[in-house]
């Protein structure tokens, strides 16, 4: 069996389980209620008169990067409980146990299932995204600066967190693995906000708090780099020194050290995974 069949296998099997009907579910109504709201951009009336074209254009791509941050957010939860029973789950019903009795290493049956998930949360993340951006553009007349970049850090943050839930699964059980990942998830983001507040504040102590944790887990990282792709450039201009510990304007995009310290991120834990499973009776 190779890794490309456990992959196609992978994929399938997701696609049954309920999960997926949560994520549409809980997709459908993002872009609804997103749908609705931007909707009410145009000519709406402020304290300084009715919003022109171009402030509601404005306005629209920094609620975009709030509505991306929700369905980036629906992705993890998806993610992590799609990986949480890919080792744990089988391991713990007997159904590792027919898969490993053939010919086949375990790295092989590993690596198939990581391609299939991430096959899996990329499309997910490609199919929403552009949803929401036809959803925008039809309401408001924004459409993104660079979509396709900001789509592919999404993408890449779905697939730190399913690498994540994988290296879990592989030691604790099915819904530990879950919640443990999502939680991880929720405290970058938390930390990143913190030490965005402590930019704003002058204290590169609690400053260095975000940066110590978007280097351990590269999830919230990867979201500032899909933000600044999103948001309309003169954004920044427009909210001058303001900006600074705003949690959803982004100043600058991502570095290639950083996006190739994700890559180097993603292998290592693969293969802590690699190594777990290896190790663990079946």
């Amino acid at each position: 069996m190779t890794a490309l069949t456990m992959a196609g296998l992978t994929l399938r099997e997701a696609s049954r389980r309920r999960v997926v009907w949560a994520l549409v579910a809980l997709t459908v109504t993002l872009l609804a209620l997103s749908g609705w709201g931007f909707a009410k951009l145009a000519g709406l009336e402020t304290s300084q008169g009715t919003l022109t074209s171009g402030e509601a254009r404005l306005v629209a791509s920094q609620l975009l990067n709030l509505v991306m941050f929700g369905l980036s957010l629906i992705a993890a939860l998806g993610t992590a409980f799609l990986a949480g029973p890919a080792l744990s789950g089988e391991i713990e019903s007997g159904m590792a146990l027919a898969v490993l009795a053939r010919p086949v290493r375990r790295s092989a049956v590993l690596l198939g299932k990581w391609l299939g998930l991430v096959a899996f949360g990329c499309g997910y993340v490609a199919l929403a995204g552009l949803a929401q951006f036809l959803v925008v553009r039809a309401t408001v007349g924004y459409w993104p600066p660079e979509p396709v970049a900001g789509l592919a850090l999404l993408a890449g943050q779905t697939v730190v967190l399913l690498t994540l839930a994988l290296l879990l699964s592989s030691v604790v059980s099915t819904m530990a693995s879950g919640i443990v990942a999502v939680g991880l998830f929720g405290a970058t983001w938390v930390a990143g906000v913190v030490g965005g507040v402590g930019e704003a504040l002058g204290n590169d102590g609690v400053a260095r708090v975000g940066t110590v944790s978007r280097i351990l887990l590269p999830t919230d990282g990867l979201w500032h780099g899909a933000m600044h792709a999103f948001q309309d450039p003169s954004a920044l201009v427009q909210f001058g020194v303001e900006r600074t510990g705003f949690p959803f304007l982004s100043d600058a995009p991502l570095t290639t050290v950083y996006l190739l310290w994700t890559v180097v991120w993603v292998a290592m834990v693969w293969g802590l995974t690699a190594v777990s499973f290896g190790r663990r009776d079946v």
